[in-house]
């Protein structure tokens, strides 16, 4: 029956993979969530599989899935790499790209894009600048930011959003006399002094620290960075605890505290105003970046 797999069963099953979630899987591909369970019903009928289970942490491959993700990914970048007549030419193009980035997603996503530009696109120049929150909007519209890497809770009103990714966060420390073979209770967590990022604006409440009072168990902030660069070597050189996105990880003379429960994760996004939809050499950015996230666990 594997001649009856289609193209978008493809698709629908590398965005499962990709997010582990079928209403981000759904908002990825521009469907109704109902379309993708339909779909997922189907791949399961013509493979013989479950393929993904639900679980509290999302839709979890079976070891089958696992197995045929390699081939799923092949098969898909193979079919976008089938020139089209007309075909946009990053070599060709001579601009100025303006980059708004977080420090994680600088790190994470564009030192990687850079690459890719300077070898596929060597005449693009790149400016990157760190995201002003106060002055993002007013730049955006005014066409003097070209693409924002961010959060999807940071994403200002009025941009086209575009999902990339999960991340999840891990929690780290470098006190060894907390060290510990079995996954620590949020009870004994909470004992220790925490380290937060908070960009743009300082302060001690992190993302987090609702998630914490709602398990019955507010944290203590000492310490509230402008970067998870600066709160890695804090942590470092610190007997305090802190929580670190996993793409960032592991960083020399930390270590992780495994945990009984851990605080949600959150969608990186780019961002961009409605104009710039059909530039195509956003275009292309954001489908090598898809590729590249696509086969990524």
């Amino acid at each position: 029956m594997i001649d009856k797999l289609e193209i978008n069963h493809l698709r629908t099953l590398s965005a499962l993979y990709q997010f582990g979630n079928i209403s981000a899987a759904a908002e990825h591909l521009s469907v109704s969530q109902q379309a993708i369970s339909l779909q997922l019903k189907n791949i399961r009928a013509i493979l013989g599989d479950q393929l993904f289970v639900r679980t509290g942490h999302g839709m979890i491959p079976t070891s089958y899935a696992k197995e045929i993700e390699s081939h799923i990914q092949q098969i898909l970048i193979q079919i976008n790499s089938i020139p089209l007549a007309n075909m946009f030419s990053p070599q060709e193009v001579e601009r100025t790209l303006v980059i708004c980035a977080t420090d994680y997603t600088q790190e994470v996503i564009v030192t990687d894009l850079i690459r890719e530009l300077r070898q596929y696109a060597p005449k693009v120049k790149v400016i990157i600048t760190n995201i002003e929150h106060a002055n993002l909007t007013k730049k955006i519209h005014q066409g003097s930011i070209d693409i924002v890497f961010t959060t999807s809770a940071y994403v200002p009103e009025g941009l086209i959003s575009t999902p990339l990714f999960i991340e999840k966060y891990l929690c780290v420390t470098a006190n060894k006399t907390i060290e510990c073979d079995s996954e620590l209770p949020l009870e004994d967590l909470t004992e220790h002094d925490f380290v937060i990022v908070s960009p743009g604006i300082g302060s001690f409440i992190g993302s987090a620290d609702t998630w914490f009072e709602q398990q019955g168990f507010p944290r203590q902030v000492t310490i509230s960075a402008p970067s998870f660069y600066i709160a890695k070597e804090i942590l470092k050189h610190s007997d305090m605890v802190g929580f670190i996105p996993s793409r960032l990880l592991p960083y020399e003379g930390l270590f992780e505290l495994p945990l009984e429960k851990y605080p949600p994760g959150y969608q990186v996004v780019a961002a961009y105003h409605p104009s710039t939809k059909h530039d195509p050499l956003i275009s292309w950015l954001l489908d090598i970046i898809h590729k590249r996230f696509a086969t990524q666990r």
